[in-house]
């Protein structure tokens, strides 16, 4: 391994840091687009190429198997081949510091964050029509369907599954296989995204980034709710009965991921999130999470944004630790 147990839990930290301080620059963006939409073209090429309709589901569902390992063996071989190039030209520190800046373009703490502020300052702004268009840049659902508590539900629930997917998981797998781990990881994300759909036609050709994604979201899912419910504790949150929820009712929710950090969060903020909702035109039955109030406002949006920095303080403040430890151990 190129990257060792030490380095890799540095490089998270850094990358964590840097994303959260800076963001992704949009002068780069414009420059060199973003390596998710780099893995986003790959897909699509994928799925262009492979995913024919007059195939049975059997042979979709093999050749998307076969495009997932082959995109994460593409994503796999790139990520190691920085690791070697910068580390040896750059040398160990420099190239570590190198790494970790482009490992934080993969975290989305401070986009996230952006997005969900934008839905409280659209609501305070220009009321129901701001935060439904807001909150359409974020969720699936149907903006139309939703009141105002409905666009606010919307946007924390978007908040604590991306805290997940978007945060704690790149982290998760940032520590333990550094810059691979990270861009592995957000391969699998993005392509359950795009391809991961029970449409007909991504039903089979999507079956196994759906699947992939679920498994390796798990360890992610209940660390975000303990994150959560950590940060809770130390802001005067009723950690307690996040705690009840999650116990209760994450695993009522239709995803076997997305219900750990809802709950843990509708329970620290004495809110119910969840329960049926509308995505296009088809209404999706769902359990509630949390036993609090239904009727979320613009200002418990704002609660669950200083709950959200506060998570992410946690999840850093414990990477931190392990760092400090690894750097000890390994060195």
């Amino acid at each position: 391994m190129i990257v060792t147990p030490a380095a890799a839990l540095l490089l998270t930290l850094i990358a964590l840091l840097a994303e959260a301080a800076f963001g992704y620059p949009p002068s780069i963006y414009r420059a060199i687009s973003h390596p998710v939409v780099w893995i986003g073209g790959l897909i699509g090429w994928l799925d262009r190429r492979l995913n024919k309709p007059e195939l049975s589901d059997f042979h979709r569902r093999l050749r998307g198997t076969l495009a997932l390992l082959f995109l994460l063996g593409v994503v796999f071989l790139a990520a190691l081949c920085a690791d070697f190039i910068l580390l040896v030209a750059c040398g160990r520190w420099v190239g570590l510091v190198v790494l970790a800046i482009a490992a934080s373009s993969l975290f989305a703490q401070r986009s996230l964050h952006a997005h969900v502020v934008a839905v409280a300052d659209g609501l305070d702004r220009d009321g129901l029509k701001g935060g439904r268009e807001a909150v359409s840049q974020i969720v699936g659902r149907n903006p139309a369907h939703l009141d105002e508590a409905g666009v606010c539900r919307a946007a924390i629930e978007s908040l604590a599954e991306n805290f997940s997917d978007g945060v704690v998981a790149p982290a998760f797998w940032g520590c333990l296989l550094g810059l691979a781990g990270i861009a592995g990881y957000k391969a699998v994300n993005t392509a359950d995204s795009m391809i991961g759909h029970r449409t007909p036609k991504h039903a089979a050709f999507g079956w196994a980034a759906a699947r992939f994604d679920d498994v390796i979201n798990l360890p992610a899912s209940r660390l975000a709710a303990f994150f959560v419910l950590v940060a809770a504790a130390l802001t005067g949150g009723d950690w307690r009965a996040g705690g009840r929820a999650v116990w209760r009712d994450a695993g009522h929710h239709r995803s076997p991921n997305a219900g750990w950090p809802e709950a843990a969060m509708a329970g620290a903020l004495g809110l119910r999130l969840a329960g049926p909702r509308v995505y296009g035109e088809t209404l999706v039955a769902d359990g509630w999470m949390g036993d609090g109030r239904a009727a979320v406002t613009a200002g418990d949006l704002r609660r669950a944004l200083r709950l959200y920095r506060a998570a992410c303080a946690v999840q850093i403040g414990v990477v931190a630790i392990l760092a400090a430890i690894g750097i000890s151990c390994f060195r």
